[in-house]
């Protein structure tokens, strides 16, 4: 298969596909864009090789407000079960978190904001998508919530500080990224005016001219291989983890 038709979801107006969704395409994808919030979304996963989930606003949980959140969980858990690549980018890993038994809490250390770090971990070594990143990885934070607890099974793949659980894999295809790679300057500085209670967590130049163009510079350097590679995954042309041999509890 040369070409894989992806599901995209963009769960908020404010947080469109931008740079990832072009990188995706550059690989040979077909996205499919669905906005829950304006219109239905598919309820079946069998005409696509691939599910991305974007980032939101919103709480992974805040089903009264939004009560599509639960179709979307509907679908990350399916394309989990059916072994169909997945990728959340920011709520969407948190949503990808909790449709599939992990959770979802107001970050206890306060809002994530501005450029940042995050460490790849021992598993990240033999992943087909994160082994060929750099040690450390050049991200964007700008979320308030986060993942508490990862899903039963959940590998580990990237680390900071603050919020532990920056990346991770569930199953053999299944990705969540706490973090954004998938924005452009002016997207940042729209969310810094609509949330500046977030923005407020960021050090002095954190969204300065300067600072987002070397930032977004950095984030197509070290992200843009890795969306080439999820596309990889969807076609068939990478191979995803080896699946883990069920073993029996001794005696």
């Amino acid at each position: 298969m040369s070409t894989a038709r992806l599901l995209m979801i963009q769960p908020d107006p404010t947080d469109p596909p931008g740079p990832l969704g072009d990188w995706l395409t550059e690989a040979g994808a077909e996205l499919d864009v669905r906005r829950p919030f304006a219109e239905a979304l598919p309820s079946s996963l069998d005409a696509y090789q691939g599910l991305v989930c974007l980032g939101g606003g919103m709480n992974a949980e805040e089903d009264d407000r939004h009560p599509w959140l639960r179709d979307v969980r509907r679908l990350l858990s399916r394309a989990v079960g059916s072994q169909l690549p997945t990728l959340g980018v920011c709520l969407g890993a948190q949503l990808l978190a909790v449709a599939t038994g992990g959770r979802v809490v107001r970050g206890h250390d306060g809002p994530e904001a501005g450029p940042g770090l995050v460490a790849k971990k021992d598993a990240a070594w033999k992943d087909p998508l994160f082994a060929d990143l750099p040690l450390m990885q050049d991200v964007l934070q700008f979320h308030a919530d986060a993942i508490e607890q990862l899903p039963p099974g959940a590998e580990l793949l990237a680390s900071a500080p603050r919020y532990p659980n920056q990346a991770y894999r569930l199953g053999r295809c299944a990705y969540g990224l706490q973090f954004h790679i998938e924005t452009t300057p002016q997207v940042v500085l729209d969310w810094v005016a609509d949330a500046p209670d977030v923005a407020a967590a960021a050090r002095a130049d954190a969204f300065t001219d300067e600072t987002l163009a070397t930032l977004h510079a950095d984030l197509a350097e070290t992200w843009r291989p890795f969306a080439q590679r999820f596309v990889q995954l969807a076609t068939g042309a990478r191979e995803p983890v080896a699946a883990q041999p069920r073993t029996l509890p001794l005696a």
